[in-house]
């Protein structure tokens, strides 16, 4: 289960007893505190009764064997009251506390982004079940409303492809006419609208990948950088960046479209967001480590604090000291990276290079191997680019 990795949700306990434990410990106490008094009681009663035996011939010796029995008895009816009460403490508390596991994990999961599982607590209604019910009526109430967000987002944005298409159809011509020829204003509206329509089409992929409404499919994340390195390899070659991407098979389940536009985004940035003259790099590489497929885009460029690092995955962020250019986009790429990383289950992760420059890696669940490596139309595998 993120940038924060679903492990971080289950931060480390501080030291102490769990409750659980408590519980187990308190139950036992009280069960042994309550043997202890059954037994005085009786230790009294016997006490009581004996000294009738003094002036019986023998007495004495039978009422120090009676005292000894009966402490051996109390001594391992104790020991067996401890047994019993940490054992039945235990079993108890755990049925007790099952329904606040259950909706523990629900919350965890709810703080990974995913709002369509319920608690649907069964059983008497009491106070687990109230709490259980109240908390999938506020699941359902943050689903509809995160629903009707990006429904919002959707229906804006398909409806702002239309008059923003015709916008540029008509500035097309207007740069075709030959009496236009190096105007100033046709050329910034078109520019202005090609970003309009760039960051259209942006939020619709955010919108998508939030919804999640997309059909999973083994991938290789090896071929979708290869991919993705040799799309981008010309805009790399004429700002003077070393493109090189390395890997093994890394098998993952997901949307080829969507991986693919993640792995775009990322390299697509690590090229125009690079040192201002010639001799900057991006390397990308994709392997699998402790269980999960990595997919890793390192690039050259300005020296970054981690606190900066931490924001460019936030929509419409770009980072002051980054550099700005013609393709610096809308603000969205890493912003979509993040969400396309969750939708796969996956996390994202930004770190300054200690030369300058960032490291971010894409972290997403393992898939089953390939059964071979997959291979571009033809035959050919795709090459390494550098």
């Amino acid at each position: 289960m993120t940038d924060e990795v679903r492990d971080g949700l289950r931060r480390e306990r501080t030291p102490g007893l769990s409750v659980r434990l408590k519980l187990t410990l308190s139950y036992a106490g009280f069960l042994m505190v309550a043997g202890f008094l059954l037994l005085a009681v009786m230790w009294v009663f016997v006490l009581r009764n004996l000294p009738a035996y003094a002036d019986v011939p023998g007495g004495i010796l039978v009422r120090s064997v009676l005292l000894h029995d009966f402490a051996r008895a109390a001594a391992a009816t104790l020991l067996f009251l401890l047994v019993i009460g940490l054992l039945g403490g235990w079993l108890l508390a755990g049925r007790m506390l099952a329904p606040l596991t259950r909706i523990t994990d629900a919350t965890r999961l709810a703080a990974t982004g995913s709002l369509s599982h319920r608690v649907l607590l069964e059983g008497p209604r009491d106070e687990f079940r109230e709490l259980a019910d109240a908390f999938d009526a506020m699941l359902a109430q943050l689903e509809a409303h995160v629903a009707e967000q990006e429904r919002f987002a959707a229906n804006a944005s398909h409806e702002l492809r239309t008059p923003l298409a015709i916008t540029q159809a008509l500035l097309d011509v207007a740069r075709n006419d030959g009496s236009r020829e190096g105007d100033e204003l046709v050329e910034r509206l078109h520019h202005v609208n090609t970003r309009a329509i760039d960051l259209t089409e942006a939020l619709l992929l955010l919108s998508r990948a939030d919804r999640r409404s997309f059909a999973r499919e083994l991938v290789d994340l090896s071929v979708i950088a290869e991919e993705a390195a040799e799309t981008l390899l010309p805009i790399a070659e004429r700002r003077g960046v070393e493109l090189e991407t390395s890997g093994e098979a890394t098998p993952v389940t997901g949307s080829p479209a969507l991986l693919l536009q993640l792995t775009t985004n990322l390299v697509h940035n690590a090229i125009v967001h690079n040192l201002p003259e010639e001799g900057g790099a991006v390397w990308v590489r994709s392997r699998v480590h402790d269980g999960e497929a990595v997919l890793t885009v390192e690039n050259t460029g300005a020296q970054l604090t981690p606190q900066l690092a931490a924001t460019l995955a936030e929509p419409f962020q770009r980072g002051s000291r980054r550099t700005r250019s013609d393709h610096g986009g809308v603000g969205l790429g890493l912003a979509i990276v993040k969400s396309i990383a969750q939708a796969h289950d996956g996390t994202l992760t930004l770190a300054p290079r200690a030369g300058g420059g960032l490291c971010v890696a894409v972290k997403l669940p393992v898939a089953p191997a390939l059964p071979s490596r997959e291979r571009r139309p033809g035959g050919a595998a795709l090459p390494e680019r550098r």
